[in-house]
C-alpha cells in the first residue's frame, strides 16, 4: 500500500498539474520529478492541498510518514509515490518503449537503497508470468523492480506483509500521448512509472474494494485507501488518499471546522445538483470551472466560497 504526497496550493486558484505523483504546489510553478496527482488539471476549481499518494503501507500499519509529511526510507514496501529521492533521468531502459532484450522487461526500481522508484533497469520476465489483473508477487520489496508480472506490467499495491499485489498494465504510447484500455487512464510519476489505473466516479466512489476515487488531472482514478483510523470529515491529512471514501484532502481554508495549521483537511465531494455539505457556511463548489469532462458535470467539493 503506497501514499501520494501533497503540498498546499494557493486557495484562490487551482493546481494545474496533470497526472499522479507531483509534489509541490501549483504545477505551473513546479519542476519536481513527477506529475501532479492531487491536482485538478486545467479545471479552474478549488485547489486541493495534496499532490502525492501513498502506495504502500509499512507492515505495522503506520502510514510511514513523519510529522513533517516526509516518509521513512527503508520500510518493507517502499515509501511514497513521491519521495525526496532524486529521480534519475538516464535509466538503463525505456519503460515506454520496453527496449530490453528478449525475455526481459524494463522495470522501475529504487537505485539508491531508498524507498521510491527513481530509475529503470532490465530484469528477467519469469516463466508463466502473471497477466494484468492477476495476483502477483515481488522479490525483496515493492521497489526492487523484480516481480512476477509479464512484460508491460508491474506488480502494484503490494502488501508488505505478504509480498503480494495485483499486476497493473503499463501505459502504451508516449508520455505526451499515453494510451490505456477503455475504463482506465494513465498515471505518470517519478519519470519511471506509467500505470493504467481504473477510471471512476467520485460521487459514487465505484472503485473495487476499499480503493478510493480521487483526481488525476482532468479525470479521476482508483487508488489505495491510506486513511487508516483517521480520514473522517474535517480530519487533518497530508496525502491525496489519506481521507475516507467520498472525501479528499483539501486546503483547510475551505472549512471553519478544519485546523488551519493541519496542512490539509478531509472534505467531502458533493453533487452540485443536490448539495449536502456538513460544514458551517459550506457550498458545493464545482470541481471544474467551465465545461466539465463527460460524466463529471455534477462533481463538486464542499467548501467555503472564496
Amino acid at each position: 500500500m503506497f501514499f501520494l504526497v501533497v503540498a498546499c496550493s494557493d486557495p484562490k486558484g487551482p493546481t494545474t498539474g496533470g497526472n499522479l505523483g507531483e509534489t509541490g504546489g501549483e504545477a505551473e510553478d513546479s519542476d519536481d520529478s513527477a506529475e501532479d496527482t492531487g491536482g485538478k488539471g486545467d479545471t479552474g476549481g478549488p485547489p486541493p492541498v495534496t499532490t502525492g499518494v501513498v502506495t504502500t503501507l509499512p507492515p505495522d500499519g503506520d502510514d510511514g510518514a513523519s510529522e513533517d509529511g516526509s516518509s521513512d526510507e527503508g520500510d518493507a514496501g517502499g515509501c511514497n509515490f513521491i519521495c525526496p529521492d532524486d529521480v534519475n533521468d538516464g535509466g538503463e531502459c525505456d519503460h515506454w518503449a520496453q527496449d530490453c532484450l528478449a525475455g526481459e522487461k524494463c522495470s522501475a526500481y529504487a537505485d539508491n537503497g531508498g524507498s521510491s522508484w527513481n530509475n529503470t533497469k532490465c530484469v528477467p520476465v519469469k516463466e508463466n508470468a502473471d497477466q494484468p489483473g492477476d495476483e502477483c508477487t515481488v522479490d525483496g520489496n515493492g521497489v526492487s523492480g523484480f516481480d512476477s508480472c509479464d512484460k508491460g506490467a508491474m506488480c502494484w499495491g503490494v502488501n508488505p506483509d505478504t509480498g503480494k499485489g495485483v499486476c497493473v498494465e503499463l501505459c502504451k504510447g508516449t508520455a505526451e500521448a499515453p494510451v490505456c484500455d477503455p475504463g482506465f487512464q494513465c498515471a505518470i510519476a517519478n519519470n519511471v512509472l506509467n500505470l493504467c489505473l481504473p477510471s471512476c466516479d467520485p460521487l459514487s466512489q465505484d472503485c473495487a474494494g476499499d480503493d478510493l476515487c480521487i483526481p488525476n488531472g482532468e479525470a479521476f482514478l482508483c487508488v489505495l485507501d491510506a486513511s487508516g483510523d483517521e480520514g473522517q470529515a474535517f480530519d487533518p491529512c497530508q496525502y491525496a488518499n489519506a481521507c475516507d471514501k467520498g472525501l479528499y484532502c483539501m486546503d483547510p481554508v475551505y472549512a471553519s471546522e478544519c485546523d488551519p495549521n493541519g496542512g490539509g483537511c478531509c472534505l467531502p465531494f458533493c453533487d452540485t445538483k443536490a448539495p449536502d455539505c456538513p460544514g458551517a457556511g459550506q457550498q458545493c463548489l464545482p470541481w471544474y470551472e467551465g465545461t466539465a469532462p463527460p460524466g463529471y458535470e455534477k462533481v463538486g467539493i464542499c467548501g467555503l466560497p472564496m
